[in-house]
């Protein structure tokens, strides 16, 4: 509920920049900076990930507390530099980032990534702070402060924007991470229980982040190197693909990364079997893949309508068009997104993470090959289509990390529940458009296509929902 509160208040923050700012070089500029800010946001994700096993297993055998401040003494040392850089190098930076872009828009990345990197820094304390308070079985307190600050931030942006322009996004957002560490760190020294004194391993646990944060870092990096080809497609082109993006990334935000982060401890205290993790990443998949499948086929009809009633009147049209026709481009890259999601958190448990960075490297470099191609050959759809190719290929490797029986059988599955989805998606939402105007038929559509979940959920859906109510 948490995560779906923040992303819906996220989606609220693009609104208003779209209706207060439009879509030009002034947003062209905010997005560029705002991609490094999703890359260390992704990586405060990673932190979750690879600490939450590691605290729980400490909590058991009372060495919590020097775990904790080893590994908050590691997030001091990446972020130190980090925030140095933005703050006195903030014109280099921004020249980087938006090196196809106007001279304006490079100001405005440069005034955000001021904020911006300060604001993920404060996000990458919070995620440790909420992996400590998961670690004592708490997870109300820690989402109570992730929605807490998303609110106040949101609140900032509105009273300032009018005034001070779309900086004052940048100002909502380090709010937001400020109000989001100050409630989780307040309740974990309440609440820990911080065990014996042993020594800080400080080097030790700064390997495992960054071998943690390599692979969620390159991830998110595919983003923003998709965003710098792009940039060379015109005025608005980053704004839309960006838009595209962020409703890509919120539905599987809001149902593979939950399920990801409460189910890291509840399977390290059990045994991590083959078959069982082959059932867990399909079950929670399958499960997400619905949800996916559903919005897809909404936006295929009325995803231009979708986009200007929530963007204003800068998407109307063929800007709005685009949009909606980039998320759909996007399903196959939610799906794949989905089980990389589902399926990293299993890597720590089964304390398989060591060869993450080096996946990560070759990840990224065959990615900027795709991509250069993709986007030379089919302009944004191009980039929709380098994600799902990268993506896929890393899933396909953390499968592997599992073990090659985990590979094949995860695959098949995988594979089989996408096209099951995709499938029903695809006849609920064809019959209806077939028969009835788009705004009739997306929401026939996706009725029917509720239905014929239930109808059809002995083909896996039963099993999966019965396996998530297994899961303490």
């Amino acid at each position: 509920m948490s995560i779906a509160v923040v992303t819906g208040l996220s989606a609220a923050v693009g609104v208003v920049i779209a209706r207060k700012i439009g879509r030009g070089v002034e947003t062209d500029g905010f997005f560029a900076a705002y991609g490094v800010f999703l890359v260390l946001i992704l990586a405060a994700s990673a932190v979750r990930a690879a600490v939450l096993p590691k605290l729980a297993r400490a909590r058991t055998g009372g060495a919590f507390g020097s775990l904790f401040v080893s590994y908050a003494l590691a997030i001091g040392i990446v972020a130190a530099p980090a925030l140095l850089l933005a703050i006195f190098a903030s014109d280099w930076c921004a020249a980087q980032l938006a090196a196809g872009l106007p001279a304006s828009a490079r100001e405005v990345a440069s005034e955000a990534l001021v904020f911006l990197v300060p604001a993920a820094v404060a996000h990458l304390f919070a995620a440790l702070c909420a992996s400590g308070l998961a670690a004592h079985d708490s997870y109300a307190t820690a989402a109570a402060g992730y929605a807490l600050g998303s609110v106040l931030g949101l609140a900032l942006i509105l009273w300032r924007i009018d005034e001070d322009g779309i900086v004052a996004c940048a100002w909502g957002t380090l709010l937001n991470g400020a109000v989001t560490l100050a409630v989780a760190l307040t309740a974990l020294l309440i609440r820990g229980e911080w065990g014996r004194r042993d020594h800080l391993l400080v080097l030790g646990r700064l390997g495992e982040l960054a071998r943690a944060s390599s692979l969620a870092i390159a991830l998110q990096a595919l983003f923003v190197v998709c965003l710098r080809f792009v940039s060379d497609l015109g005025t608005g082109a980053v704004t839309s693909f960006t838009y595209a993006y962020f409703v890509a990334a919120a539905l599987v935000s809001v149902t593979a990364t939950s399920l990801g982060v409460v189910s890291s401890v509840p399977l390290t205290r059990a045994s991590l079997s083959e078959a069982r993790a082959t059932r867990h990443v399909v079950s929670m998949s399958l499960v997400s893949f619905a949800a996916v499948a559903a919005a897809a086929g909404v936006f295929a009809l009325v995803g231009d309508d979708l986009v200007h009633a929530a963007l204003g009147p800068a998407y109307e049209g063929e800007a709005g068009s685009e949009i909606g026709h980039l998320i759909v481009l996007l399903g196959p890259w939610m799906a794949t997104s989905i089980g990389v999601t589902i399926t990293f958190p299993m890597i720590f448990v089964a304390e398989r993470e060591r060869r993450l960075p080096l996946l990560a490297g070759i990840a990224l470099l065959l990615h900027v090959l795709v991509a250069a191609l993709a986007v030379g050959a089919f302009e944004l759809a191009g980039a929709a289509l380098a994600l799902t190719i990268s993506t896929g290929f890393v899933l396909a490797a953390l499968l592997l990390l599992l073990s090659p029986r985990v590979l094949e059988a995860g695959v098949r599955g995988l594979l089989v529940g996408a096209g099951v989805m995709g499938g029903l998606a695809l006849i609920a939402f064809g019959t209806a458009d077939a028969v009835l105007p788009a705004e009739a038929a997306a929401v026939v559509g996706a009725l029917g296509f509720c239905a014929m979940l239930l109808a059809a959920r002995n083909l896996g859906l039963r099993q999966a929902w019965g396996y998530l109510r297994t899961l303490d």
